[in-house]
């Protein structure tokens, strides 16, 4: 029996549970999750790996409409995955129903090569009506090639998503060892969680102003991890939201990040984190750059 593997991108609109089936579909957390749209900003990679079979997934940001460099970038990196891949997963929210964004994918989805499979995601959290709604919207539109209800979340449907996508692996290589489930780097991933944890922990104005960068990681002999890390947010006033009254904020935003590099890195950690004010970074070419959004 020969060996099947292929590329799935995985699109739709901000929130709607790209990053939770990923991490579900590869067992393990590669794409930061939080309730704020535009969480995912580059395309990351997850690796789903079985007897006889690779898939390997691209995470991509939210599709909408950009409002600087950073969401051209994001929109760029979400439309970019569709090409040369074995399928697409078009993930709608079963719960707030296929609206004007998904409208604008769909649109772009009837040029694409690879075949389409639609999800139906969050059906723990509507009803029936809502479910019957998104499927009849779908069934409209002959590039769908399957239809399926599920729940990232608690895994319900995943099985039978699985099952359709391995009707279009094509025979090749094993792309990445057994053990690998994604091909971001340890400092990617860090900085990652202190931007996940910042999103989970602050106010709605802040969020999308957001972005980390791991300054330096190093190893001590007794096993510790040193990281230095700087957040970086768009005005003074934010600074202030971010480190919160006598640094309190600041400092559960670190204990929470810790405790996740710690389970991925499998040693202690010392986190350091600092804030800093970039005015505008969004737009300026240089910090994106630096920030790994290129």
């Amino acid at each position: 029996m020969s060996y099947r593997s292929g590329f799935v991108s995985i699109i739709g609109s901000p929130n709607v549970g790209k990053s939770t089936l990923m991490n579900y579909m590869v067992g393990q957390k590669v794409s930061i999750v939080s309730d704020k749209a535009q969480t995912t900003r580059n395309r990351i990679m997850g690796v789903m790996t079985k007897p006889g079979w690779q898939i390997v997934f691209l995470d991509t940001p939210g599709v909408t409409t950009p409002k600087n460099r950073l969401g051209d970038y994001m929109l760029k990196v979400a439309y970019d995955s569709l090409n040369e891949v074995e399928a697409i997963l078009f993930l709608v929210d079963a719960k707030r129903g296929i609206g004007s964004k998904d409208e604008a994918i769909l649109e772009r989805l009837k040029e694409a090569k690879a075949p389409v499979i639609a999800c139906i995601n969050k059906a723990d959290l509507c009803t029936l009506d809502d479910i019957e709604s998104a499927r009849e919207r779908l069934e409209k539109e002959p590039f769908i090639k399957h239809i399926i209800k599920l729940s990232a979340l608690q895994g319900r449907g995943v099985e039978q998503l699985t099952e359709a996508l391995c009707e279009y692996l094509v025979e090749g290589p094993q792309y990445f060892p057994d053990d690998m489930v994604t091909d971001q780097p340890e400092r990617v991933i860090c900085g990652e969680i202190v931007r996940e944890k910042a999103l989970q922990l602050l106010r709605e104005e802040v969020p999308h102003g957001l972005g980390v960068n791991i300054d330096k990681m190093e190893m001590r002999e007794d096993g510790i991890q040193d990281i230095w890390a700087t957040i970086y947010c768009e005005r003074a006033s934010h600074k202030g939201i971010i480190i919160g009254r006598q640094g309190v904020m600041l400092k559960r935003i670190g204990t929470d990040a810790r405790k996740d590099m710690e389970w991925m890195l499998g040693n202690r950690v010392n986190l350091q984190l600092w804030v800093k004010v970039k005015e505008d970074w969004r737009n300026m070419a240089s910090m994106l750059g630096e920030l790994g959004y290129e």
